[in-house]
């Protein structure tokens, strides 16, 4: 079911060894993409509404009178839900908030000289777009990680969209709606896919056009997160998701099995990837993934994910080689199954979310850790990080001089605006210590 790659004695044959691509991952075409939702995202900018409407009834087959999701169905919704998920909802609301409160940032003053002080201050982005998927699987778990981290870096003004569902009457998913009422997200919207990142981008109807746009999605998503990003900030372009394991012969290899296929539930194009030095476990977890793909409920969806070429089982000669693979791959989601997990963990410099022992898979992080689930993918977190605090508030400088102040670097100024052949900034200097005429 799943492929072995065998990368033992690579290092040994001279040369630099390119690990990352040794680990292919799922084909994820987004500029053949952004061909194809450019017209959309046109549409939209010119038509506004209208253009939703259609695109809705033409892609989603669901015929719409209004976008907006009224405020009766967002209670309604959180009076129906289920006592056991609200309350699922409410731990996993409170841990996040937590950790999200400890990485607000305070403003830095620094005083470079007497009368002199420039101010590291953090602003909020004034308005944010959150999309929250509902294809495959409604991820009511994106509304927390999008909106908890927003909310506690103080932006102002929420709207939220998530796909129409044929379902729910054509509103998003019930839980989706409850858990926006939840956490007081009133500005809601039945639209999905490139027009609703258009709609953030542009404005249509009663959604005023937005400063950035945050949270996973299809590949018309972030096709169209890429094509507006010019217009529009983003937080990433995350593709499908993936899961790197780095084991030693201590993993237990029915839970190394189990995570794997938690991810590869996903999507069909999901990334599989176990990085191991042991044959032994890699045997056992082949026969592990045989029973466990096959006991789940999304079996089909779950076979060509653990097929693919995105997906197998690296072996290493040694976990010094596997931090290397690990490290090139830079996966989304890594997990550390050895015997010194702690110690490998602290070495891992490129990943999005670290997952250290055999109690914290990446399920864990996905609703209840505490951590944030939205992450770069692709091997993107070798710059990126994930969605968190930081994402929503803007770094200004704020620089406060005195005439003395000034005056101590004057020369300097006026030398290096010369140096540039830009005279009138030196000018600009100048002129506050000129002798007045007379």
């Amino acid at each position: 079911m799943i492929r072995r790659i065998d990368l033992r004695g690579a290092a040994s044959q001279g040369g630099p060894v390119d690990y990352r691509s040794a680990v292919p991952r799922a084909d994820f075409d987004v500029e053949a993409a952004t061909h194809l939702v450019q017209p959309v995202c046109d549409a939209v900018r010119a038509r506004g509404v209208d253009a939703i409407v259609e695109f809705t009834e033409r892609f989603d087959n669901i015929v719409q009178h209004d976008i907006r999701v009224p405020r009766s169905a967002l209670t309604q919704a959180l009076a129906d839900l289920d006592p056991a998920i609200r309350a699922a909802l409410d731990e996993s609301i409170r841990r996040l908030r937590l950790t999200c409160e400890a990485e607000l940032e305070r403003d830095v003053v620094t005083q470079v000289a007497d009368g002199a002080t420039v101010t590291h201050r953090l602003v909020p982005v004034d308005r944010v777009g959150l999309y929250v998927p509902g294809g495959l699987a409604p991820l009511v778990s994106s509304v927390l990680m999008n909106v908890v981290p927003a909310q506690v870096a103080g932006v102002g003004s929420l709207a939220l969209s998530s796909p129409p569902q044929k379902n729910n009457g054509g509103l998003p998913e019930p839980t989706i709606l409850a858990a926006c009422e939840l956490l007081g997200v009133d500005e809601v919207y039945a639209v999905g896919g490139a027009q609703a990142i258009a709609m953030f981008a542009y404005g249509a109807g009663d959604c005023h056009r937005v400063d950035l746009v945050t949270g996973p999605g299809s590949i018309h998503v972030v096709a169209a997160k890429r094509l507006l990003k010019g217009v529009v900030g983003i937080d990433s372009e995350a593709g499908p998701t993936e899961i790197a394991i780095l084991a030693d012969d201590t993993a237990d290899a029915s839970y190394v099995a189990a995570d794997l296929v938690s991810q590869a539930e996903h999507d069909p194009l999901a990334a599989a990837v176990l990085v191991t030095d042991s044959e032994r476990l890699a045997d056992e977890v082949e026969a592990e993934l045989d029973k466990q793909v096959f006991a789940t409920r999304h079996t089909a969806r779950i076979q060509i994910a653990i097929g693919g070429q995105q997906s197998g089982i690296v072996l290493v000669d040694d976990m010094e080689q596997g931090l290397d693979v690990v490290n090139a791959y830079a996966a989304e989601h890594l997990e550390i199954h050895t015997a010194d997990a702690s110690a490998l963990a602290g070495r891992v410099r490129n990943a999005g979310a670290i997952f250290v022992g055999a109690f914290a898979p990446v399920s864990l992080g996905d609703y209840c850790a505490g951590s944030n689930h939205v992450l770069p993918t692709a091997g993107c977190a070798c710059h990126s990080s994930g969605l968190s605090v930081r994402s929503f508030l803007k770094a200004v400088h704020v620089i406060d001089y005195s005439r003395d102040a000034l005056a101590e670097v004057a020369d300097h100024v006026v030398t290096l605006a010369e140096a540039e052949d830009l005279p009138g900034h030196g000018a600009a200097v100048a002129v506050r210590f000129a002798e007045p005429s007379r």
